[in-house]
């Protein structure tokens, strides 16, 4: 019996013995002869290995990685995202140099012998048995690709990575059976072709295409004689023959290429001493991947569209099926970003909210109707570094957004008002409207127990001027938190819930909105998306839209073009058309002559609302014209800063309104968005006004702000909440808040999003 060394392992005779056994048994096979020296090589040894007729006939090349490429509804490119930088080609468009060098330096005689090279079998049998180790292989380019084909099959489960790439003479009897398939199945030029795809060639650059862009920067049909022979030697070992962590090795190595190149009359001598004298003239380029290189600050859009991907089922039941076929990538996905609309979000953020500021901004733009996403962005960029955030500040938390979204303010008043006009109220609707008043109660909730204030909750209005009585139209435009609360004690609970159901409002975590009269203040949080399509269905009419980011996907397989299907917009009735034009009239007097005068479009139909929350830390404007919906988020992802005394944009703010920093990015993105585009009119109704002037006050009802930063009140914001509230000297000064932490990034706290507070 053969001895084992001192250090453990088999003897130089063991090694000898397993390799031949391995080489008798792929000769015999290829030859159909039968096979008695493998039992006594212990090969078929029960237990031991498969029996080679058991392994199945079935072996597929797999679905290789590839970039997949995401699109703009024009077809621009957004960014390209991938698992493994791949692009595969045809063996036409690789340089007939590559093919040469890899075939000289991997497998000599590829094209002589079959699966197996039984001479190269024995020539690595005897050099390794002479230096007591493996020091030489014999795996033919078919074997390799078999191998491949398995570690591709792993994907990134180190696991199944280390079965696939295991020393054992199990594996090897299994993929020479493959290798034997594939010989008689597909035939030399076409191993070769998916050989040079599939081959890992350093630098994060799989297949001959990514490792030609990535060393040199040009396609791989233009490799040189001396560039593809710098490749075909990376091969080996891509770690140690990195021409970019070391010259010298990988220049040592490509000459040893070109070397065999001229052994094999590849090349002549001449050629390759020529060569081997020319510098690596490397042209390296970084790898692009991923949304974090989205053009336009798309970057947002580009992770919601992966979310999309993960998330919906029409992927794909599991999600582990949904992942398999986004890792495996080769998409093209087309989507609904508007470039325009896009330019102008972005600029519009970028002038008047800076990076370094201690708020943000989020906005989303809505196409009504369709529910296509046409621009997504915000003012904090995509990152990991300071002032920069992963977190999608437009969307819910299971879309990448903050925990809970955003308490929205007055922007939440249309949808009680939607709610009352749909359970009959007129338009004229009058209520008391007092500057303070406790909630009311008992209100009615959907099925269970009345809402009661029980602890003597109070409300208030901006301003102590603002006394009722108050119809709607003015009480929208002045956004009197009284005349909403009246409401809802009016109509009860439910309707309001029944229509923000239809209008698919729900919290920023995805849980339904609670019954609560606070929810027509807006202290719940919402996200801008959620927001800019709920307000898109007053402008279609009262017809609600799913939203939507994809217009269509095609995967590469093979040589073809395969087409995937796409989540589609889905769009139901959440009011009447009469309940939606009596909305539309009432925020086009809100923009006209009420709060959002600074937002207004002046070249076509527009409406929208302001919102303000507690102590000021968060702002928003959402509006609309008949073709474009789109909500605006000012303020900070931990919920911290309070809007006073502070510069945004480099402006300072004494207090910072819903229809003043909010305001004009949302007409400025506006703007820039529509420019060029239809300009089509609301169907407005006459809604009369009262009819003789109850000598209320002047202001502009959202914090009383004139449009131009001068409020002439302090205290509650517009939509804000107060319990047993006190006030001095006309400032109500609340007593409860949302509690601690109750709106923040995921896990952002002060640092996710660049050390705001």
């Amino acid at each position: 019996m053969p001895k084992k060394r001192s250090g453990g392992g088999l003897s130089p005779f063991q090694q000898a013995a397993k390799f031949l056994g391995v080489s008798v048994l792929a000769g015999a096979v290829m030859a159909g002869i039968a096979l008695p020296a493998a039992g006594a090589l212990g090969l078929a040894a029960k237990g031991s290995v498969q029996s080679f007729d058991e392994i199945p006939d079935n072996l597929k090349s797999p679905q290789l990685s590839q970039r997949t490429t995401i699109l703009d509804s024009e077809g621009g490119q957004i960014a390209t995202v991938y698992s493994r930088d791949r692009t595969v080609v045809d063996l036409k468009d690789i340089s007939p140099y590559m093919q040469k060098a890899i075939v000289a330096i991997e497998d000599s005689r590829f094209y002589e012998h079959g699966a197996v090279d039984l001479k190269g079998v024995l020539r690595a049998l005897n050099q390794n048995a002479q230096s007591g180790g493996v020091s030489q292989g014999a795996s033919t380019l078919t074997q390799q690709l078999v191998k491949n084909y398995f570690v591709e099959e792993a994907g990134d489960d180190p696991t199944k990575v280390a079965q696939a790439t295991q020393q054992t003479l199990g594996r090897k009897i299994r993929e020479l059976k493959y290798a034997i398939q594939l010989e008689e199945k597909l035939g030399k030029k076409k191993i070769l072709e998916n050989y040079l795809n599939i081959t890992f060639f350093g630098e994060q650059a799989y297949g001959i295409e990514a490792a030609a862009q990535r060393y040199f920067s040009k396609p791989a049909k233009e490799l040189n004689l001396q560039e593809s022979a710098l490749l075909a030697g990376i091969v080996q070992s891509p770690s140690r023959y990195d021409p970019v962590n070391d010259e010298a090795e990988a220049t040592k190595r490509r000459n040893t290429v070109l070397q065999r190149m001229a052994e094999t009359n590849d090349i002549s001598q001449a050629e390759a001493n020529k060569a081997m004298k020319t510098p690596l003239g490397l042209k390296v380029s970084k790898p692009n991947n991923g949304c974090i290189t989205a053009v336009e600050g798309a970057a947002f859009f580009c992770k919601y569209v992966e979310k999309v991907f993960l998330s919906d089922p029409v992927f794909g039941e599991t999600k582990e099926e949904r992942a398999k076929i986004w890792n495996q990538g080769g998409l093209t996905i087309r989507t609904t970003l508007d470039p325009q609309a896009q330019e102008s979000v972005q600029a519009s953020l970028k002038d008047h909210v800076n990076q370094t500021d201690k708020v943000t901004a989020a906005a989303t733009l809505v196409e009504p109707g369709t529910g296509k996403i046409v621009g997504m962005g915000q003012a904090t960029p995509y990152g990991y570094g300071k002032n920069e955030t992963e977190y999608n500040y437009s969307v819910n938390y299971a879309m990448g957004g903050s925990n809970f979204g955003f308490p929205t303010g007055s922007t939440f008043k249309p949808f009680v008002a939607a709610a009352a006009l749909e359970e009959g109220k007129p338009a004229t609707q009058e209520y008391a409207s007092p500057y303070e008043m406790d909630y009311p109660s008992p209100v009615q909730r959907c099925g269970t127990d009345p809402y009661v204030n029980t602890q003597g909750d109070t409300v208030e209005n901006e301003a102590e001027s603002e006394v009722g009585p108050y119809q709607l139209k003015e009480a929208m435009a002045k956004s009197v938190n009284t005349y909403f609360v009246q409401m809802i004690s009016d109509i009860g609970l439910c309707p309001v819930v029944d229509m923000t159901d239809k209008l698919h409002v729900t919290q920023g975590n995805g849980e339904k909105l609670p019954e609560s009269p606070s929810i027509a203040l807006g202290a719940v949080g919402l996200s801008p998306l959620t927001m800019a399509t709920a307000y898109a269905s007053f402008a279609a009419r009262g017809m609600y839209c799913t939203p939507v980011a994809i217009e269509s996907i095609t995967q590469k397989v093979g040589n073809e073009q395969k087409s995937l299907d796409v989540p589609k917009s889905t769009c139901s009735r959440a009011m009447s058309e009469k309940t939606a034009d009596t909305v539309n009239t009432l925020l086009s007097g809100v923009i006209d002559s009420g709060t959002g005068q600074a937002a207004g479009l002046t070249d076509r139909a527009n409406a929208g609302k302001t919102g303000t929350t507690d102590s000021r830390k968060n702002a928003w404007f959402v509006g609309y014209t008949p073709n474009l919906a789109g909500a605006v988020w000012v303020g900070s992802a931990t919920q911290k800063v309070e809007m006073e005394n502070i510069t945004i944009g480099g402006v300072w703010h004494e207090k910072v309104y819903g229809g003043q920093v909010p305001g004009p990015i949302w007409k400025d993105a506006m703007t820039g968005a529509l420019d060029g585009k239809d300009s089509p009119s609301f169907n407005l109704v006459n809604i009369p006004d009262p009819e003789k002037d109850k000598g209320k006050g002047n202001d502009d009802g959202d914090n009383g702000d004139d449009g131009n930063g001068n409020g002439n009140n302090g205290g509650l914001i517009d939509g804000g909440l107060t319990t047993g509230g006190t006030t001095t000297g006309g400032t109500p000064t609340p007593t409860i808040s949302l509690p601690e932490g109750f709106i923040q990034g995921q896990s952002d706290g002060g640092n996710g999003n660049g050390g705001r507070d």
